[in-house]
């Protein structure tokens, strides 16, 4: 495999809110997300943005911007469509009890509480919880106790 754009990890993940200013807002606040890069146009919806945390990327849209101008579009928030998530984001944090108390402080809906799970010698032990944005993204925050064996 060749190496990736500087800056840029392997994969990344796209979501898209209703309104991603407030979402991009929201999810530095809760999650401890930093703003990389945050393009709003004349009409102060966002056109691009990207989102760290540590070594991984997310890019947050705005899904209302392309309805507004009459595009038809395949993104959505869940709350537009009845809560359904097609997929749930995974971060590793360092420690996922004050992760989820900050979270939890900051407005996050706690799905379940931080719980570790042994997978056993031949794998590992993590403790784990998982969230919802306010726009019904699910996010699950990971610690990882014991690396796994190679």
């Amino acid at each position: 495999m060749q190496r990736t754009p500087p800056g840029w990890p392997r994969i990344s993940s796209a979501l898209f809110y209703q309104d991603a200013s407030k979402a991009i807002d929201w999810l530095c606040k809760a999650f401890g997300f930093e703003v990389r890069l945050k393009i709003e146009a004349d009409d102060g919806k966002i056109e691009h943005s990207e989102l760290t945390y540590g070594d991984g990327l997310i890019m947050v849209g705005d899904v209302s911007r392309a309805l507004a101008q009459g595009r038809k579009t395949s993104e959505a928030s869940p709350r537009m469509i009845n809560g359904v998530n097609t997929q749930s984001l995974c971060v590793v944090v360092d420690d996922a009890d004050a992760h989820c108390a900050h979270s939890r402080a900051a407005g996050a809906t706690i799905l379940q509480e931080p719980t570790t799970t042994d997978y056993g010698a031949d794998y590992w032990v993590d403790r784990t919880y998982s969230a919802e944005d306010p726009e019904g993204h699910r996010w699950w925050f990971m610690q990882r106790f014991s690396p796994p064996k190679v």
